[in-house]
Formats: C-alpha cells, sequence, structure tokens
C-alpha cells in the first residue's frame, strides 16, 4: 500500500514577513493605485476636451430650430476657410458673405445647408454631415485616451472599443462629407 500524503486540511504555520518587505509590497500597491489614477484622470481629461471643442460647433448644427438657417454657394476658399453669400430661408437677413471650415465646404459653385452662428459672419453646416465633421476633435480624443488607457491603464478591450469608436466616427466623417 502506497504511503498516505499529509491531510490538507492540517495548517501550516504562516511565514512571517519582515516589516521591510511588507512596507515594500505596500508601497508598490500604492503606486499601482496611484498610476491608474493618474492614467485615468488623463484619459478623462482627454475626453471632456474632446467634447468641450466638439460642442463650441456641434450645438449650432444639432440645434438648429432657433437660428438663421440658409443656404451657402462656395465661391473661395483660403486656407482653412470658404466664403461665399448667405440666403436665408426664413426669417434671417440676407448676407453678402459667409465663411465655413473649408474641410466641411463642398467643392466651389456647389451649394451647401448651413446655420449662421450669432454675431459672427461664420457659418456651420448642418445635417449629417456638419453633425459628424464637428465631432471629428471628440474622435481624435477617443484615439487619444484610447492609447492612455491600453498603455498607462493596461485595460485592452476598454481601449480598443475606445479606439474603434474613434476610428467609425473618423470614417463616417469622411464618407459624409
Amino acid at each position: 500500500m502506497p504511503k498516505s500524503r499529509p491531510s490538507s486540511k492540517k495548517r501550516s504555520r504562516p511565514v512571517k514577513r519582515s516589516r521591510t518587505r511588507r512596507m515594500g509590497e505596500s508601497a508598490y500597491g500604492l503606486l499601482l493605485v496611484a498610476r491608474m489614477g493618474l492614467m485615468g484622470a488623463l484619459a478623462l481629461l482627454l475626453l471632456v476636451a474632446g467634447v468641450w471643442t466638439s460642442w463650441n460647433t456641434a450645438r449650432y448644427a444639432m440645434l438648429v430650430e432657433a437660428r438663421e438657417r440658409g443656404t451657402m454657394t462656395v465661391t473661395a476658399c483660403h486656407e482653412d476657410r470658404c466664403t461665399g453669400p448667405y440666403l436665408p430661408l426664413e426669417g434671417s437677413r440676407r448676407r453678402t458673405q459667409v465663411s465655413i471650415a473649408a474641410a466641411a465646404a463642398p467643392d466651389k459653385g456647389e451649394q451647401v445647408e448651413v446655420t449662421v452662428q450669432p454675431g459672427t459672419d461664420r457659418a456651420v453646416r448642418i445635417g449629417a454631415g456638419g453633425i459628424l465633421h464637428a465631432w471629428v476633435p471628440f474622435a481624435g480624443s477617443l484615439l487619444l485616451a484610447a492609447l492612455v488607457v491600453a498603455g498607462g491603464m493596461k485595460l485592452r478591450r476598454t481601449a480598443w472599443v475606445m479606439g474603434l469608436m474613434g476610428t467609425v466616427l473618423l470614417g463616417a466623417t469622411f464618407a459624409a462629407l
């Protein structure tokens, strides 16, 4: 008959670790928690900055009921802005020239539906293309935050989801414009 093993129900005395080792383990754990908190705060800051920047334009593109709405014909483009005359649909005045972001503008001679920002001559494209274009800074912040979440927080799946959401938003914007 083979020798039987000692019962696993017996408890052995725990090995006492030195005070220095226990403090080192606590300090390492504290550093891990601090790193997670810092990287989480950085990712949150990136996302909030992206939403803040996007909302400055998106509010005009999305909430157009009480705004000046009309069409703009693109006549000239310079660096990052395109200009042209504005023809109102209703309730606003005609303008000889308004400007729109060149990335959201169609080719010269084409018309686009816009809303004019109050108190300025800046127009914002409305409709699906305008809304998607307004949220491009948020898409970029999603991509940057995904890198922070993957590298600093070691949350790979969450980072993949954030990165894919940013990529889809950028791709949809490119397709819509």
